[in-house]
């Protein structure tokens, strides 16, 4: 019979354990290619690649989807500002929602939000206006608007 602890414990314990000691292999789950699915058979434990070329390849995608979706933002931005434009040069400062949705404007797509008393307003570049649940009002343009982008640069 063989004991867990030497003999000098039995007094504390007051009992001989009967185990045995028992090692058990663990199998190492193969962790898969992000990319291709493959099993990754060698290597770290925390490899996520099975070749250089899937990580090059899944990074390509993941960077054409991001620029995809700028793309396809910064095109409805500009939409929306050509939208808005062609309203301000009608002479009109509002128009029905539903007019100007059903002219190719989208409503979520701005470029500034904030929250003026009881009104939300809305900017898309330099022209602001306030939407409300049926029709945009108050559309102006804001006249003077420069941005020194090399403000950072002559401060240092």
């Amino acid at each position: 019979m063989l004991s867990c602890f030497p003999s000098h414990f039995l007094p504390i314990f007051g009992r001989k354990c009967d185990c045995v000691m028992r090692y058990e292999r663990k199998l190492r789950v193969l962790p898969k290619c992000l990319h291709c699915g493959e099993k990754i058979r060698y290597g770290r434990t925390d490899k996520k690649f099975c070749c250089e070329e899937c990580r090059m390849q899944h990074h390509n995608e993941q960077a054409r989807d991001s620029r995809a979706f700028r793309r396809r933002v910064l095109s409805q931005l500009s939409s929306n500002y050509n939208l808005l434009s062609m309203v301000l040069q009608t002479g009109a400062d509002s128009i029905l929602l539903a007019d100007i949705v059903s002219m190719g404007f989208v409503p979520g797509v701005v470029t500034s939000y904030s929250r003026t008393g009881k009104h939300d307003e809305f900017g898309c570049f330099d022209i602001k206006y306030r939407m409300t649940a049926t029709k945009l009002s108050s559309i102006i343009k804001i006249q003077n608007v420069s941005l020194n982008l090399h403000a950072d640069l002559d401060s240092e």
